[in-house]
């Protein structure tokens, strides 16, 4: 009884994260700032996809891609599209990025919210609808990959706190 009250807990802590990570993409900010904000949806995929992935995957990628897309009102399926590349990426790599030092996983998760920010900027521009004269809005994959080992330690306390497996 007590394991399928924490793997039901679990769910909960998991769409948790996500709410929590939506409110800091939406939340608003100083212009000048605006383009140093982290892409935190982005970054709690790539941890649940590394800490649970035979639960956490393309789908639930999709999905959050998906409500983001309504959320912020952007093109939809774009934010999809990005989240769920960025989800296989990360699946295709998990067991190594599990070995890595903090400094190597900042640095797959700079490549990786890169990828996923360059995907965006490109569809964006083909369908005429991008606002960014040049490559400022990739210092987004920077502040996630300088924020990683913070949000890292924090959703895996939660995970063992709450024993989400």
């Amino acid at each position: 009884m007590a394991t399928k009250l924490s793997a039901h807990h679990g769910g909960w802590i998991i769409f948790g994260t996500f709410v929590l990570a939506a409110i800091l993409t939406v939340f608003p900010l100083p212009e000048w700032l605006e383009s140093y904000r982290p892409e935190w949806v982005a970054l709690v995929v790539i941890y649940w996809v590394m800490a649970l992935p035979d639960r956490i995957g393309l789908f639930t990628a999709w999905i959050a891609g998906f409500f983001m897309d309504v959320l912020e009102g952007s093109l939809l399926g774009l934010n999809a599209l990005a989240l769920a590349l960025v989800a296989y990426l990360a699946l295709s790599l998990y067991q190594r990025m599990r070995m890595f030092t903090a400094v190597q996983q900042s640095s797959t998760i700079l490549i990786l919210v890169g990828i996923h920010q360059l995907l965006s900027f490109w569809v964006l521009t083909a369908n005429s609808q991008n606002t960014a004269p040049n490559l400022i809005f990739m210092i987004s994959a920077l502040s996630s990959a300088i924020v990683w080992p913070f949000i890292f330690l924090g959703l895996r306390y939660l995970r063992r706190t709450f024993r989400v497996a």
